[in-house]
């Protein structure tokens, strides 16, 4: 039941992430549910000691695998209540753009997330504003701080499916 803790000789030679085994799973589908539950609790779910499962979190949260423990919020309760897609291509893929462009997107706490693409756009950003009037505020900071080959937004009417757990 208790594997020792310590990274694997080959990990840590190629700066690899050791693999995580199914106790370790399972006290992750726990906390991605419920980060708040207590080490007893979750020791019990998972038919280990409260030791056993602090190491293990211990080690997860070490390795990378737990970015961080947070609170998730409603945004349409903290006023947040628009959401907007926006989908970038650029005619400049040289480094000295794309640190220019992370930079820019850094500076706007309104993008939530930011992702490069693969096919025909090359970024798509979601950005979460008041109002429509407040995402032209963010899209004329946008365009101000980064030259753009060709910008298209998009507003979101519903949103279907929103998780944060992974399928592990």
């Amino acid at each position: 039941m208790g594997r020792k803790i310590n990274q694997c000789p080959i990990c840590l030679m190629t700066n690899r992430t050791p693999p995580i085994d199914d106790e370790e799973r399972a006290i992750l589908r726990i906390l991605q549910k419920d980060c708040t539950r207590s080490m007893e609790r979750i020791a019990n779910l998972v038919g280990m000691s409260k030791t056993t499962v602090w190491n293990r979190l211990q080690r997860l949260i070490q390795n990378g695998t737990i970015l961080r423990q947070a609170a998730i919020l409603d945004p349409r309760k903290v006023g947040l209540k628009e959401t907007f897609f926006v989908s970038i291509r650029t005619s400049r893929h040289d480094a000295e753009w794309t640190e220019e462009f992370k930079k820019a997107i850094d500076s706007l706490p309104e993008i939530t997330e930011a992702h490069r693409l693969a096919g025909t756009l090359d970024y798509l950003l979601k950005v979460q504003v008041p109002s429509t009037d407040a995402f032209d505020v963010f899209y004329k900071a946008l365009v101000s701080k980064i030259s753009i080959y060709d910008v298209s937004s998009s507003l979101s009417m519903e949103e279907m499916k929103r998780s944060y757990e992974l399928s592990i």
